[in-house]
C-alpha cells in the first residue's frame, strides 16, 4: 500500500460528478484533520487543514497572530455566534540531547506517562519529520523495586537511531522541537474511530461541520467557527479561546469539546454521569454555562430528535468555555461535549454519530436565533 503523506489527500476538485459524496468527503476531512501533527503551541498543520476546508464554503476565513483560525458565514448578520473547538493536541517536546544521541523530553499537556512507554513518536523539525521510539530500561534489567515503580516522563528517552549528539544535530533536530505519538486514525467496528488527537480535533471538526450546515440554510445570525489554540496548556492564560473571543465580541458562544465516556469498566457514574458512545452529545450545566443557552440547546435537541445527556459542572468545565464566559462584560456560553473513551492516550475512541449529532445540534441552535434573541436570565 502506498504510504499517505499529510499533503496527499483529495481536494474537493478531485471529485467528479456523481462520485462526490459530501458525507464521505467530510469523513475524509476528519481523518486528515486528526492525522495532522499539531500539539499546543505548534498547531499550524491542523489549522491549515481546517482552513483549507473552511475556504470551500465560508464567506471569510482568517488566522490571527495567536494562531486561532476563524471561518464565518453571513458576516453582516446578528446576533454574532461563536462556535469554538480547540485544534491543538497533547504532545511532547525535546528538552535535551545527550552526547550519545538520546533525546530527553517533557510533556505538552497532561500525560499519563505509562501510555508513552514504548511508543513511536513523530518529531517535527525544521527540515521535516523524524521518527523515533520511546526507550526505557528493559524489565529484565530492573530490580524488583524498580519494576513496581510507576514510570515518569523523566525516566524515559527517545531514540532516533543516532549514535552521537552531532549526528542528531545534523538532521536539523533542535531542543524545543515538538513530538506527537506516531499513529494515524483507524476505523473500529460500526461507526467508531480511534485517534490520538480526538481531544479536541473532534470539536474543531464539529464546529466547522455545523457552520457548513448553517451556510446551506437561511439565517439572520453571523456565525463564526473558531479553531482555537493552546487549550491543553491554557489553564492559566485562557489560551486562544480568550484572545479570539475578546476580539470577536460574540453575543453568544457554543464550545465543543470531549468528555469522559462512562460506558467502560471501573468508571464511577455517580461522579461523572452516564454518557455512552452513540448516546448523543453531552450538555453541561454549571457556573460556566449560561442557563438560557442551556435551555435553548435542550429545546433544539428535542425539536430535532437528537439524543443527549446532561453533565454537571459545578465549578469549572476545564474547557474553552471557562475562558469565554467571563470575557469582556460576559458572554452567554454553552458547552456541548462528545463522549470519548481513553482520553489523553494514543487511542482515544468516539462515535461518528455523536459528532454528526453535535454538529446538527449546533446548527439548529443557531438557526433558531433571531436578531432580538435575549439571553438575559430571568
Amino acid at each position: 500500500m502506498k504510504q499517505r503523506t499529510e499533503d496527499a489527500w483529495p481536494l474537493e476538485d478531485d471529485w467528479e460528478g456523481d462520485m462526490f459524496d459530501p458525507m464521505t468527503y467530510s469523513t475524509n476531512f476528519l481523518e486528515k484533520l486528526l492525522d495532522a501533527s499539531g500539539p499546543s503551541g505548534f498547531e499550524q498543520r491542523p489549522a491549515a487543514v481546517w482552513r483549507q476546508e473552511a475556504e470551500t464554503f465560508a464567506a471569510a476565513v482568517r488566522t490571527d497572530v495567536a494562531g486561532n483560525t476563524f471561518a464565518e458565514v453571513n458576516p453582516e448578520g446578528s446576533p454574532c455566534v461563536m462556535l469554538a473547538g480547540h485544534i491543538d493536541e497533547i504532545g511532547l517536546q525535546v528538552t535535551h540531547i545527550d552526547d550519545e544521541g538520546f533525546l530527553y523530553f517533557s510533556g505538552i499537556g497532561g500525560w499519563d506517562p505509562q501510555v508513552v512507554v514504548g511508543q513511536r513518536v513523530r518529531i517535527l523539525t525544521i527540515r521535516g519529520d523524524l521518527v523515533g521510539v520511546v526507550g526505557k530500561m528493559a524489565i529484565h534489567l530492573q530490580k524488583p523495586d524498580q519494576r513496581k515503580k510507576v514510570s515518569e516522563l523523566a525516566d524515559l528517552w527517545v531514540d532516533i537511531g543516532a549514535s552521537s549528539r552531532q549526528e542528531v544535530e545534523d538532521t536539523g533536530l533542535r531542543v524545543g522541537d515538538p513530538m506527537v505519538i506516531d499513529s494515524s486514525m483507524i476505523s473500529l467496528k460500526g461507526d467508531r474511530i480511534s485517534s490520538r488527537a480526538i481531544d479536541d480535533r473532534a470539536g474543531a471538526y464539529v464546529v466547522l461541520e455545523a457552520l457548513r450546515a448553517i451556510a446551506a440554510a437561511s439565517t439572520t445570525s453571523r456565525a463564526v467557527a473558531v479553531a482555537t489554540v493552546q487549550e491543553e496548556i491554557g489553564g492559566g492564560s485562557g489560551g486562544g479561546a480568550r484572545t479570539s473571543s475578546f476580539a470577536l465580541r460574540p453575543d453568544v458562544a457554543l464550545v465543543v469539546d470531549v468528555t469522559f465516556s462512562t460506558d467502560v469498566p471501573d468508571i464511577s457514574k455517580k461522579e461523572l454521569g452516564d454518557h455512552k458512545l452513540g448516546g448523543g452529545p453531552v450538555l453541561s450545566r454549571g457556573s460556566a454555562v449560561h442557563p438560557v443557552v442551556f435551555d435553548r440547546l435542550t429545546e433544539a435537541a428535542e425539536s430535532e430528535g437528537i439524543l443527549y445527556t446532561i453533565q454537571a459542572a459545578p465549578r469549572a468545565t476545564r474547557t474553552d468555555a471557562d475562558s469565554i464566559y467571563m470575557n469582556r462584560s460576559g458572554v452567554p456560553t454553552g458547552l456541548v461535549s462528545i463522549p470519548n473513551r481513553y482520553m489523553h492516550s494514543p487511542n482515544e475512541v468516539v462515535s461518528i454519530s455523536d459528532l454528526t449529532n453535535a454538529a446538527n445540534l449546533l446548527a439548529a441552535f443557531v438557526l433558531g436565533l433571531g436578531k432580538d434573541t435575549d439571553f438575559t436570565p430571568l
